[in-house]
């Protein structure tokens, strides 16, 4: 080892100032005093932070502050005999109990979070948006008032009259289009909104892995509009995990409407012998029956016991 590297590392890693190691009790008072009682415990240990500068390290007994410890920094002057005070503060340890990280309520949100009252603002700039509609400050391409237009004008010297439309006649015009949103899904967001769908109601999924048959061919499924109409659509099917959320495609579960379809009942072919109907018999033979002579007109009335 040379002498260099020896002079080296004495810099980067001082030795601990005599005097001021050998000021424990300095050190000690300056941390009771602030600790409250009983809390300062043993001396655990003595770094040298530089020239006549050390910290002495006491316990910490503290409830709650575990593997914490006291660190009281200590100095003199050049030439001075007299140990001075420099500042004690409560420092974690190697084996200190920490708060977890801190996370911005942003990253910290998760779904099924917000409930009603609650407000979830979105950023200007959010990946997962666009605007709807563009052109509220740039004028068309043919517009007089255009990049192009203006550099011609400028060679000609021509006066050029701004007719820009404002940002609020625009709006209306496009509200009155049926462009009410001011912005709009971006692929970035079709994109993340898809791959989440898939995970939760996609063909990977154990459900799926045992339907007898994909969601593509079920009546029950209501097809979305726009460009996720080709992967996605809407479960309608009360009987079904999926009911009312949005699934792949090619998910599938047990409630598929032609996995098993019930057979018609056959219709019962008719009675042999009807035992259930009534046969209509007359209260009085016929007159032509032959069984009885015929009753004369006039007799009718004898029935009753009166004429």
């Amino acid at each position: 080892m040379s002498a260099a590297t020896t002079r080296s590392r004495t810099a980067r890693t001082p030795a601990p100032d005599r005097l001021c190691a050998e000021a424990v009790d300095l050190a000690r008072e300056a941390a009771a005093e602030v600790a409250a009682p009983g809390v300062v415990g043993e001396h655990a240990g003595v770094v040298a932070e530089g020239d006549r500068v050390v910290t002495h390290f006491f316990e910490c007994h503290e409830p709650g502050y575990r593997g914490w410890r006291w660190a009281v920094t200590v100095t003199r002057a050049s030439r001075a005999k007299v140990v001075t005070l420099d500042e004690t503060v409560l420092l974690p340890g190697p084996d200190a109990l920490l708060a977890p990280e801190w996370v911005p309520w942003s990253e910290r949100l998760r779904p099924g979070d917000l409930g009603p009252g609650d407000l979830l603002p979105t950023e200007q700039d959010d990946l997962r948006l666009e605007p709807g509609y563009t052109g509220e400050d740039v004028p068309p391409p043919n517009s007089p008032v255009s990049e192009e237009m203006a550099e011609l004008v400028d060679s000609e010297d021509a006066d050029l009259v701004a007719r820009t439309p404002s940002r609020g006649s625009i709006a209306a015009v496009a509200e009155e289009l049926g462009l009410r949103r001011a912005r709009v899904l971006s692929r970035y967001g079709m994109h993340v909104a898809a791959d989440r769908w898939e995970e939760n109601f996609g063909a990977k999924t154990p459900m799926a892995q045992a339907a007898p048959a994909p969601c593509v061919s079920c009546g029950f499924l209501m097809p979305l509009g726009g460009s996720l109409k080709q992967a996605f659509g809407v479960c309608a099917n009360e009987f079904s995990p999926a009911d009312g959320r949005v699934v792949s495609l090619t998910y599938g579960c047990g409630g598929h409407s032609e996995a098993a379809v019930m057979p018609k009942p056959p219709r019962p072919a008719p009675p042999v012998l009807d035992s259930v109907g009534t046969d209509a018999f007359p209260l009085r033979p016929a007159r032509d029956s032959g069984s009885v002579p015929p009753v004369p007109p006039d007799a009718a009335s004898e029935d009753l016991g009166h004429s």
